[in-house]
C-alpha cells in the first residue's frame, strides 16, 4: 500500500463526509439551534414582560390597597359620627323623658299636697267644731254653719 494513495483516499472520504454533513446534517442542526435561540429569546422577552407586569401589578395593588384603606377610614369615620349622633339622640331623649317623669312626679306631689291640705282642713274643721262645742256648751249644727266652716277651712 502506498502512503499517497491512502492519504488521497482518506482525503476524498473526508471531503465526501464534510460535503454530506454540510448538505444534510448542518442545515438541520442550524435550524434546531435557531429554533432554540428563538425559544430562548421568546422566553426572555416573556420573563421581562412578566416582570414588568408584576411591577405594574404591585403598583396597582398599592393603589387599590390605599383606596380600600381610605374607604375603610371613611366608613369608620361615618360610623363614629353616626354613633355619636345616636348617643346624642339617646341623651336628648333621656333628658326629655326625665323632664316628663319629673313633671309628672311634681304634678302628683302637688295633687297629694292638695289632698292632704283638704283632709287637714276637714280635720281642723272637726277639731274646731269640737272645741267650739265645748266652749259654747251647746251643739253646733253643721249644715247651718257650713259656710262659716268653709271660710274657716279656706283661711287655714
Amino acid at each position: 500500500m502506498d502512503f499517497n494513495a491512502t492519504l488521497f483516499g482518506q482525503s476524498i472520504a473526508m471531503i465526501v463526509f464534510v460535503w454530506f454533513c454540510m448538505k444534510f446534517v448542518w442545515p438541520v442542526l442550524m435550524g434546531m439551534i435557531e429554533e432554540r435561540q428563538t425559544q430562548i429569546a421568546d422566553g426572555l422577552a416573556a420573563a421581562e414582560k412578566g416582570a414588568r407586569s408584576l411591577e405594574l401589578a404591585d403598583v396597582e395593588k398599592a393603589r387599590v390597597l390605599g383606596a380600600a384603606r381610605g374607604q375603610a377610614r371613611e366608613i369608620i369615620d361615618q360610623a363614629n359620627t353616626r354613633a355619636h349622633g345616636i348617643v346624642d339622640e339617646a341623651r336628648t331623649s333621656a333628658d326629655q323623658e326625665r323632664e316628663r317623669i319629673l313633671a309628672a312626679a311634681q304634678a302628683e306631689v302637688g295633687q297629694e299636697v292638695n289632698r292632704a291640705r283638704e283632709e287637714l282642713r276637714g280635720q281642723v274643721a272637726a277639731i274646731a267644731m269640737a272645741g267650739a262645742e265645748k266652749i259654747i256648751s251647746r251643739e253646733i249644727n253643721v249644715t247651718t254653719h257650713q259656710a262659716l266652716l268653709d271660710k274657716l277651712a279656706a283661711e287655714i
